[in-house]
């Protein structure tokens, strides 16, 4: 559905795709769009106290010494000796016992069932072997970043990174803030962005790709406030996901604290929104405490025997002349995983029918306009000057194919909450016909007022 309405394609399609990419269509851009505005506009245009950045994607390459990643952000890999493909060693762990009891394939966030597990191996026949059979390396950590070259020469010297994740940018970027907004404790920085990670991937749709869009906070508080912080961003992530649609009953949503082996090197806790996907329970947001990790390794990297930065990185308290390294709690939202999950709440088979019930201020189009018989002058022409108003004010779909039960439906599994047809009463009384998508009602309203009426299913 996704791929025939305009959601998402895979990506790279007409040269055989490319694994764990994937693009977004018409559709898909503009679900998209409306989770990123949403977002912006609850968390930082309504906060007086969060302050918004877009920060460069490539970085000078000591910010990812300072940030750990270089040393820390790692996959234990296996390759094979024939083929050379290389496999996530936690995930392939007893591929010549695959019938066994043995458990392959096991993740932390990811359940698969026997027949599935059973597939997902047999599928990574090595195809260079006359036996068919892999010949493993030993255990390797290979780093998850993307590696790439600053100018003309590949040298050692010009080497850097594509961003893993958003939040060095602003940690990077706060003294900038400091000296440009004056703010005083608690504060926050925010941006939207693309991260990119080199990962080997079970593949699960857009679950777990190459590149990805997050949206992040880096929320700074006194050391004594990050617990009572913390359990406020619980509280206000669970409430977004509530308004945006998504399930959140116990067979959907549930939060999942990190054991103490799982944490990533600059987290002292962490829990996840995990979501239950087709494919099991994963993650769809983080929230961490970071600790001063962050702003103090930039300062002072190794213990303080290297200054790589040589800024001065601390806070200082307007009312006492106090100099400190605030801590962070830090909430990310990912804007690929939201879309998936929104997705997956909203779909329901009713019957002959199918339809998307998404919250109308998600949907790609907030209303849909049809003349009632398409061949006919008269209505196409006032259809045509209803949609050309409505358009200027609304995401608004204009279809004349097929038969009106046959549009109907097409704009239910879209998600377009509201249907108007022209038909030939609205010649005699400029009154139209408002269909709603979830309960197939409809009802007559003036042309005139059909803005508002509109405006006010939409709470404005």
């Amino acid at each position: 559905m996704c791929k025939r309405r305009g959601f998402v394609y895979p990506g790279s399609e007409i040269y055989g795709g490319l694994a764990n990419t994937w693009d977004y269509g018409p559709l898909g851009a503009l679900v998209l769009s409306n989770i990123k505005k949403l977002w912006w506009e609850r968390f930082v245009e309504k906060r007086d106290n969060i302050f918004p950045v877009d920060t460069g994607i490539i970085m000078n390459p000591k910010v990812w010494e300072a940030s750990g990643h270089v040393a820390s952000f790692t996959d234990p890999l296996v390759e094979c000796k024939n083929c050379h493909l290389r496999f996530r060693e936690d995930h392939l762990q007893a591929i010549n016992t695959v019938r066994s009891k043995t458990v392959p394939f096991l993740t932390t966030t990811v359940s698969l069932d026997k027949d599935q597990k059973i597939a997902l191996i047999e599928s990574q026949v090595c195809k260079k072997s006359s036996d068919g059979k892999h010949k493993w390396t030993e255990r390797k950590l290979f780093n998850l970043m993307f590696k790439t070259f600053i100018g003309p020469t590949e040298e050692k010297a010009s080497v850097t990174y594509l961003r893993p994740e958003t939040a060095q940018g602003m940690f990077v970027n706060f003294k900038n803030i400091l000296n440009t907004e004056r703010p005083e404790l608690p504060f926050g920085i925010a941006q939207i962005g693309k991260a990119f990670r080199n990962e080997i991937t079970p593949g699960n749709f857009i679950f777990r790709t190459l590149e990805f869009e997050q949206m992040e906070i880096e929320y700074f508080v006194r050391q004594g406030d990050w617990e009572r912080v913390f359990e406020e961003w619980k509280k206000e992530m669970w409430k977004w996901l509530v308004d945006i649609g998504v399930k959140t009953d116990d067979n959907h949503l549930k939060w999942r604290p990190h054991e103490q082996k799982e944490l990533s090197h600059y987290s002292k806790r962490t829990e996840d929104v995990e979501f239950n996907f087709p494919f099991g329970w994963g993650e769809l947001y983080g929230l961490a405490y970071r600790g001063d990790y962050d702003l103090h390794n930039h300062e002072n990297y190794l213990n303080n025997t290297q200054k790589l930065s040589g800024q001065n990185l601390k806070y200082k308290d307007p009312n006492t002349g106090e100099e400190f390294f605030p801590h962070v709690v830090e909430p990310t939202f990912g804007v690929n995983r939201t879309f998936l999950a929104i997705l997956l709440s909203a779909y329901e088979e009713e019957d002959d029918r199918v339809v998307l019930k998404l919250n109308p201020h998600i949907a790609p189009y907030k209303v849909a306009v049809f003349p009632l018989v398409a061949n006919k002058e008269e209505l196409v022409k006032k259809a045509k000057e209803i949609y050309l108003v409505l358009r200027l004010k609304l995401p608004t779909a204009w279809d004349d194919r097929g038969n009106i039960g046959k549009r109907y439906y097409a704009q239910d599994e879209i998600g377009t909450p509201w249907c108007v047809t022209i038909d030939y009463q609205t010649l005699e009384d400029d009154t139209v016909t408002v269909r709603d998508r979830d309960t197939m009602k409809q009802e007559r309203v003036e042309i005139s007022n059909l803005k508002s009426v509109i405006d006010k299913r939409l709470g404005y």
